[in-house]
């Protein structure tokens, strides 16, 4: 779930590049691009996020895994996606408010596979102010 927090004040990018630097070995890749699903554009942001911040061990993420997520990108270039879909509320619960609220893009959170309803989403961003 961690690679999924991507909040202005809170980014766990580090932790994810940290588990991977160390945890390599013994992750089961398949089983992790599984996981990712639909969202596997994610894991392929922090892997490249890895070779960044880890020049020298790029080699530690699986070249196969890399050109797997590689041809998936090059295969989506030139398709659209969902029209009017924003998935940003799925990384942030505030940055993409204005997304869904002002500019009338669907909310990724009410797809079925999230299983949130318009309640959890409305309880969700109500917390955003209680806390600032």
């Amino acid at each position: 779930m961690k690679a999924y927090i991507m909040e202005r004040e809170r980014f766990d990018g580090a932790d994810i590049a940290h588990i991977l630097r160390f945890c390599t070995e013994e992750i089961d890749w398949p089983h992790l691009v599984r996981r990712f699903g639909p969202d596997w554009r994610i894991l392929f942001s922090h892997l490249i996020l890895f070779g960044y911040i880890y020049p020298g061990e790029r080699a530690r993420i699986p070249a196969a895994i890399m050109e797997d997520l590689i041809i998936r990108l090059r295969s989506e270039v030139s398709t659209a996606g969902p029209e009017r879909l924003c998935r940003g509320t799925l990384l942030s619960r505030q940055q993409y408010l204005m997304d869904v609220q002002e500019w009338g893009l669907r909310d990724a959170r009410l797809e079925n596979r999230v299983q949130m309803n318009e309640k959890d989403i409305a309880d969700w961003t109500d917390a955003i102010e209680k806390e600032q």
